[in-house]
């Protein structure tokens, strides 16, 4: 289980969030076998798609994120709803890339720079929002950052991290997230974005101190409310029943035919389902 916490400071001007994602980001490796650089980029754009998701005005809202560049990574999709129910997948899970000569995870070689974030919230209305923007340079907060510029013109502004320990497992994820508030002063915006810069570490900064300890480090007692953000795939057998249907019993019928039964494995947790003949009858 996550740990977000949204507040207001700076005299209410400026919105804040910091999320504490290890948990969720250590889910996910676990489901997909994620490399070390996979899980960095797939733990950042997840921490980044949850603080999207909370912004969700109802529960039964959904959010569907799909960062797509020309990385040896592939696409990375991140769905979600507004009671924070995450997951996702990575279209090349166990691509491995050379350290950068900082030591660092190659997260933008994973990502790559060309390409494009799209971004879906369907809130209950006859069309579902989407908004698109392109990628900045594939470290992921700088591209989420361009996103609320261009498509939803909210200046905001992110630090984004996840470390891997040597045993490949998450020890420390997360992310600090600012947004003015309409009208916010200026030097309110540049007490923030200086916030920002200083988190040159923040995966590290939330393995050492915790999401509680993190805001109070950088933002005293200001009140917050939290938030427990998972990793939740919401599959099950009769939605999976439903896309089948779709397909018509002609071809459903064939594949019985060739193969025997149909197997369906979900791509967000690994669930595989399996449907016979006399499934295929009962559907129709």
């Amino acid at each position: 289980m996550g740990k977000l916490l949204k507040a207001l400071v700076f005299g209410g001007e400026i919105s804040v969030a910091v999320l504490d994602t290890a948990d969720m980001v250590n889910e996910s490796i676990k489901i997909h076998n994620l490399s070390p650089v996979a899980a960095a980029a797939f733990g950042r754009t997840m921490t980044a798609c949850t603080f999207m998701a909370s912004g969700l005005k109802n529960k039964e809202d959904k959010l569907f994120v799909n960062v797509k560049g020309d990385g040896a990574g592939g696409r990375i999709t991140v769905c979600g709803n507004g009671d924070l129910f995450m997951r996702g997948s990575v279209a090349n899970p166990t691509a491995e890339l050379p350290l950068k000569p900082n030591g660092k995870l190659d997260v933008s070689g994973f990502v790559g720079k060309n390409g494009r974030i799209t971004v879906v919230k369907s809130m209950g209305l006859k069309e579902p929002y989407s908004g698109s923007c392109g990628l900045v340079s594939g470290e992921i907060a700088e591209d989420f950052t361009a996103y609320y510029a261009y498509s939803e013109q909210q200046p905001t502004a992110m630090a984004l991290g996840v470390l891997i320990g040597t045993d490949r497992t998450c020890v420390g994820s997360g992310g600090v997230i600012v947004q003015a508030m309409p009208a916010a002063s200026e030097s309110s915006i540049a007490k923030a974005e200086s916030i920002i810069k200083s988190l040159s570490d923040v995966s590290a900064k939330m393995r050492d101190l915790g999401a509680e300890g993190l805001f109070k480090e950088l933002f005293g007692d200001a009140d917050y409310t939290e938030y427990n953000p998972i990793y939740k795939c919401l599959c099950d057998r009769e939605y999976v029943k439903g896309i089948l249907v779709s397909l018509g019993k002609a071809e459903l019928d064939d594949i019985i035919a060739k193969e025997k039964v149909i197997k369906v494995n979900c791509e967000f947790c690994g669930k595989e389902y399996s449907f016979g003949a006399e499934d295929v009858a009962e559907m129709f």
